[in-house]
């Protein structure tokens, strides 16, 4: 049944205001209201566009809103949104008329609140558009300039450039600002990457090779998770960072393969897809998050895949020791590294869940490593940019199992492309390094007793 007619900033407001109040993704929000509202390829873009935008903004949308909200604190959370959405579209979006997003944002006010607010709200739009917006450059502070123009918070800006420097940090900040293209990888097992992109273009895709990884494909026009390639297990949608994992893993064969937090199975396919008589054993903690892992393997064709619902940190009592070849902990992290898919990540992320991640990440190593053979390899991956999560994590697995070293061979496994970023046994991927996810990989080899 379709829906009654609500207009795309409508949509688009309903989704600031469950993010902001009820933390909910805004990546599965939009995905949601898109198919409930059966919206069109132009509106779904254009409320892609604002509902992001706005989110991925929101620091610089009150910096300019600063100067002509008398009492922010006191103004609804609705009309700060309908603000801030309606200034996004002033300043970024050239398509789109001042007087139509005067129009649109009066007529929402009107709906919504009472003769004040929609006063407020006219009154707001009309002297930003007759005055422009602040200039960053009245910021004095070189790193709060950067984090209220790049829209992230000043504790994670500084964070950062103590740990990478200030170019970087800046580079990092400009880039997570941009869409993400869709990337793919292709079911090497059912088909060869040319074969795929030629059916692809034939069915109306604009997909090319990537220049990074053998085995993907990068989409400029369309989802990809909507072709019939996909219905048919030719491909799975996955960032090329997140492809880098089962290189560094380079299970093959027969191994045996344990991937510790599994869900929702892009990496465990990928491995399995590299396996010939070899199985992949994949856990995770939540039983609904476990059958998105046996759906994929199954939409791939993959019977190598075996899965059970388990908390990797007591992983011990599940397998015996030295039973693997190859185990793989993808740990939960604060995902810094993926804010251009999940812009909401950077506001509600702090220090404290750096801290009790780390812990989390260290105990997941800890359990995983009496179960890895002896010659055998440990991956520990992580989709952040942060030291306290990933280097510091991988120093003090190091320095707690001596049985353990660190696996220089990282680098030969890995795509041309990538072994320029390669430091020693670990790879710290930075979102504007190839366009892709920040991400974190360190291999570590089980030595074996004389």
């Amino acid at each position: 049944m379709k829906q009654t007619k609500k207009g795309v900033r409508d949509i688009a407001l309903d989704i600031l205001e469950s993010v902001e109040k009820n933390q909910a993704y805004s990546n599965l929000m939009l995905n949601n209201v898109i198919n409930k509202y059966q919206l069109s390829s132009a509106d779904s873009g254009l409320l892609t566009e604002i509902s992001y935008g706005t989110i991925q903004r929101k620091m610089t949308l009150d910096y300019f809103l600063k100067p002509y909200i008398k009492n922010p604190k006191k103004t609804q959370s609705w009309v700060i949104n309908l603000l801030r959405m309606s200034v996004y579209q002033m300043v970024y979006l050239d398509k789109v008329p001042d007087h139509a997003i005067l129009f649109e944002a009066v007529e929402i006010a009107k709906r919504r609140g009472h003769k004040g607010t929609t006063s407020m709200v006219n009154g707001v739009l009309r002297n930003i558009q007759r005055n422009g917006v602040a200039s960053f450059e009245e910021i004095e502070d070189e790193s709060e300039r950067l984090a209220i123009r790049t829209s992230h918070p000043i504790w994670l800006v500084k964070r950062w450039i103590e740990q990478f420097g200030f170019e970087k940090t800046a580079d990092m900040c400009e880039v997570n600002l941009t869409a993400p293209l869709q990337t793919a990888r292709v079911n090497v097992k059912k088909i060869s990457r040319s074969e795929l992109v030629s059916i692809l273009i034939e069915e109306g895709y604009d997909v090319e090779a990537s220049d990074i990884l053998p085995e993907a494909i990068i989409c400029y026009r369309g989802n990809l998770a909507h072709s019939e390639s996909y219905k048919l297990g030719y491909l799975s949608i996955q960032d090329e960072s997140s492809m880098l994992v089962a290189h560094a893993l380079g299970a093959s064969g027969n191994d045996a393969v344990l991937d510790c937090c599994a869900a929702p199975g892009g990496k465990t396919t990928h491995i399995a897809e590299g396996l010939t008589t070899g199985q992949v054993y994949a856990l995770d903690l939540h039983e609904h998050k476990v059958k998105l892992i046996k759906d994929q393997a199954e939409r791939l064709g993959l019977r190598n895949v075996k899965t059970q619902a388990a908390d990797s940190r007591h992983v011990q009592d599940l397998f015996n020791k030295e039973g693997f070849d190859r185990i793989l902990v993808d740990a939960p992290c604060s995902g810094l590294g993926v804010m251009r898919r999940k812009p909401d990540v950077k506001y509600t992320k702090t220090k404290d869940d750096i801290i009790k991640l780390s812990s989390i990440q260290q105990k997941l190593l800890d359990a995983a490593a009496p179960l890895v053979k002896q010659g055998g390899r440990l991956i520990y991956s992580t989709c952040t940019v942060d030291r306290e999560e990933n280097d510091r994590v991988a120093a003090a697995f190091l320095e707690s199992h001596q049985e353990f070293e660190s696996d220089l061979s990282l680098k030969e496994r890995m795509p041309e492309a990538i072994v320029p970023y390669v430091e020693g046994h670990s790879l710290q991927v930075f979102p504007q390094y190839f366009e892709s996810d920040g991400f974190f990989i360190a291999s570590f080899r089980k030595k074996v007793q004389a």
